[in-house]
């Protein structure tokens, strides 16, 4: 099943979403540069980006988005004793500069979750790639 979803017009699907990806963690790298600590949240959103690059240059090694995915999933889990059920979702949302030091926290942590997901997505898109060859 996976070869054959890989060889047809999922590829196509999976390529314009990983160009989506793309821009989505360059701007991600972008608004970090008025951060406290940019630097770290750069290279996070950067290595994720530089991922979906390489899957879709067809390049991706499925331990490269690994590492990425597991390093933001236990981030994020040391964020989320601070985040969960003490921020309303809605909070992130209410306005675009930070709000508060807890909305920060949670829309750090929301981030990260959304790298970590795109990174499980692309271990599986790699795996997925070599068994179609």
């Amino acid at each position: 099943m996976l070869p054959s979803l890989y060889r047809t017009a999922g590829h196509s699907k999976m390529k314009i979403l990983n160009y989506l990806m793309t821009a989505l963690f360059l701007f991600s790298v972008i608004v970090q540069y008025n951060d406290p600590d940019p630097l770290r949240w750069m290279l996070i959103y950067g290595l994720a980006g530089a991922a979906c690059v390489l899957a879709i240059a067809d390049r991706l090694n499925w331990m490269f988005p690994a590492v990425i995915g597991v390093v933001a999933l236990v981030w994020a889990l040391t964020l989320a004793p601070n985040v969960i059920g003490k921020v309303a979702f809605g909070e992130l949302f209410e306005a675009f500069e930070m709000k508060d030091e807890r909305v920060e926290v949670a829309r750090e942590f929301g981030g990260l979750l959304i790298v970590a997901f795109w990174m499980a997505v692309l271990v599986w898109y790699s795996i997925a790639r070599v068994s179609a060859r």
